[in-house]
């Protein structure tokens, strides 16, 4: 009941809007509402990490295919062979590699990350089931697709320029860049 809450309660995100809350803000209420193991699984699986829990083991098998999928379309790009890049994953499924590799196809490096932020936003569709929708895997959809959206609002044109101004400003004779 506590999740049916949770998940209800939560703004709506959009792939490319800025994050309507903070990563800390959302995990906070997950451990308030949903209890401190089930948060535990959706920041295992914000960090790919290992994880006893079903929904977090499920998206890092996705996570790992994704990433197989746009390992081997980089190798294919530099003539090299994919194997040595590839991770044991438990599925296997042609549908997001096709959609990796369609998004390889796009020649504006930007277009091409956001394409590939499209997948892996659908992919964590596909951890919510269908006859569950305010269920506690619908919190780990919501994670992964917030920090798909705070990513992206950290990667506008103010921040590009910020990086480059201050990297520029770094390269001028006698000064040093700083972190």
């Amino acid at each position: 009941m506590a999740a049916d809450y949770l998940i209800a309660s939560l703004p709506s995100l959009a792939l490319d809007g800025p994050a309507p809350i903070s990563m800390e803000r959302f995990l906070a209420s997950c451990r308030e509402q949903i209890g401190k193991k089930a948060t535990a699984g959706i920041e295992a699986a914000l960090a790919c990490a290992p994880s006893s829990h079903p929904v977090a083991e499920r998206w890092r098998d996705f996570e790992t295919q994704l990433r197989n999928a746009a390992a081997a379309e980089r190798a294919r790009n530099a003539g090299q062979d994919p194997a040595k890049w590839r991770h044991p994953a438990v599925g296997c499924s042609l549908y997001w590699t096709n959609r990796v590799a369609t998004a390889f196809q796009e020649k504006d490096p930007a277009k091409r990350e956001r394409l590939l932020d499209q997948v892996r936003w659908d992919a964590a569709g596909e951890l919510t089931p269908v006859t569950s929708p305010l269920s506690s895997a619908a919190a780990f959809t919501y994670a992964i697709r917030l920090a798909i959206s705070i990513r992206r609002s950290a990667l506008g044109t103010d921040a590009g320029n910020e990086v480059f101004n201050r990297l520029t400003a770094a390269s001028a004779p006698g000064s040093v860049l700083k972190e």
